[in-house]
């Protein structure tokens, strides 16, 4: 038994170190995407729906919009999606919230159900414009990968 406790030492020590540190999780992702915006062959994650489907997801270009964003390119930014600059924006509130609290996510940053269903059916609506305007009008609504 003593073994077992023993094994298990080293392990608290990291994940207590790492809910220690986790409150720079928030600067590190908005750093990279900083990077990313002067960087674009950097590595992401391509979005599993549009790679099974060919069609964007809700979401689609909304790294590249962020990245955008946070460089202050804005025209370009908005062309990708409208959302980036919000995303971008908010990414900055929670880093330097974060960072003042030494909190992962700081008390203040609370969002309430009500305002996360809204930001889903506002999100998915400007995608369902999106679609309709690209793939039923021809005109244009997505960037090219």
């Amino acid at each position: 038994m003593a073994e077992l406790g023993a094994s298990r030492s080293p392990r608290r020590r990291f994940l207590s170190q790492l809910q220690r540190a986790g409150f720079l999780l928030p600067a590190g992702l908005t750093g990279y995407l900083w990077f990313k915006g002067l960087h674009p062959s950097l590595p992401g994650w391509p979005c599993p729906l549009r790679a099974l489907t060919g069609l964007p997801c809700p979401s689609c270009f909304l790294t590249r919009a962020t990245s955008s964003s946070l460089q202050g390119n804005w025209s370009e930014a908005l062309a990708q999606h409208a959302f980036g600059p919000l995303v971008a924006g908010a990414l900055l509130v929670w880093s330097l919230q974060a960072i003042r609290h030494r909190r992962l996510w700081p008390g203040g940053l609370r969002l309430r159900p009500w305002q996360g269903g809204a930001g889903i059916a506002l999100l998915l609506s400007y995608w369902g414009v999106r679609m309709v305007l690209h793939y039923r009008l021809g005109i244009p609504a997505f960037p090219s990968p």
